[in-house]
């Protein structure tokens, strides 16, 4: 059964458009779904879905900016200020409190995909006391100081445009060059996507409005901070050392460099100290794993992992 609600936000004026997916009879564990940039909480119904036909309750958010969660189409891409990554990280942390109030003493899990992914890494840093693991998909290590060049370029821009300017030039910078340049990133040739084989989901993904407005430098500003600050080992050491960790990805997943920065990460952690990472790499699979032509096998692999933290 799936049913939509909203709570307050933490920048103080805006309403979060969440969904909550019940499976039949008693949760067995629930799963905090956290998504990724430019898309939006419905486009992870069918996983929560399956997962509901195994007994665990999922729930999600659109993320300020994102979806439903706007006072109006104009703010899609644009977070709050003065911290836009902390005042994301809140509301997660929001839906987390309101869930397990609701749900008291069941095991409690959390998912971030793409820059999801790197919202969760920072959230365990702070929240992470409680959970039974975090799933973390899609992604990736930059060095510390190509995201404070990030910030820094984010600052200039906004000095002379303000906060809602939404910069050809940061996009670029930020999803260009490197491993992407090998991969479609318009739509144009959906059997190239940097997204998924899956050329049906592909076109589908260029036809929705809720996935191809572009990031404001408020927006690019928040995401630069959560990729600097999950991205630096002193952080890193902050999460709880017996926190059960998977991070999982596709071998052909640019923002992760093809396997090499999940590589970086999963080596990172094991360093500050944390006893329970797994790395899962899928080959030929790209960056959305969970809409991947081979989904059912993740979904399934993702089920198992979470039982076994539990047997």
């Amino acid at each position: 059964m799936r049913t939509d609600f909203t709570f307050p936000s933490a920048d103080g004026k805006t309403q979060i458009h969440a969904v909550k997916w019940t499976p039949e009879g008693q949760p067995r564990y629930l799963l905090q779904l956290t998504h990724g940039m430019v898309e939006f909480i419905d486009r992870y119904e069918p996983f929560a879905l399956y997962l509901n036909s195994l007994g665990v309750l999922c729930v999600g958010h659109d993320h300020l900016g994102h979806g439903d969660s706007v006072t109006d189409k104009a703010e899609w891409g644009y977070f709050a200020e003065p911290n836009p990554s902390g005042v994301l990280i809140e509301d997660m942390h929001a839906l987390r409190v309101r869930t397990q109030k609701e749900y008291p003493g069941l095991p409690y899990f959390m998912l971030g995909h793409s820059m999801g992914s790197y919202l969760l890494r920072k959230y365990l840093t702070f929240h992470g006391k409680g959970l039974a693991g975090a799933l973390v998909l899609g992604t990736g290590y930059y060095p510390p100081a190509v995201a404070d060049f990030g910030i820094g370029l984010c600052f200039s821009r906004a000095a002379i445009r303000g906060w809602h300017y939404r910069s050809r030039m940061v996009t670029k910078i930020a999803m260009g060059g490197g491993a992407y340049a090998q991969f479609d990133s318009d739509g144009s040739h959906p059997e190239n996507s940097w997204l998924t084989r899956d050329t049906d989901i592909v076109r589908w993904f260029y036809q929705q409005p809720r996935c191809t407005f572009r990031f404001t430098l408020n927006g690019y500003k928040g995401l630069f901070e959560a990729v600097g600050f999950s991205c630096r080992a002193e952080n890193a050491a902050l999460i709880p050392h017996e926190l059960p960790l998977l991070l999982t990805s596709g071998d052909q997943d640019p923002v992760g460099d093809l396997g090499e920065g999940v590589k970086k990460v999963c080596a990172m952690y094991q360093a500050a100290g944390l006893r329970n990472v797994t790395l899962k790499l899928y080959p030929g699979a790209r960056h959305e794993i969970l809409n991947e032509t081979n989904r059912e096998e993740v979904w399934r692999d993702m089920a198992s992992w979470m039982d076994a933290q539990l047997s």
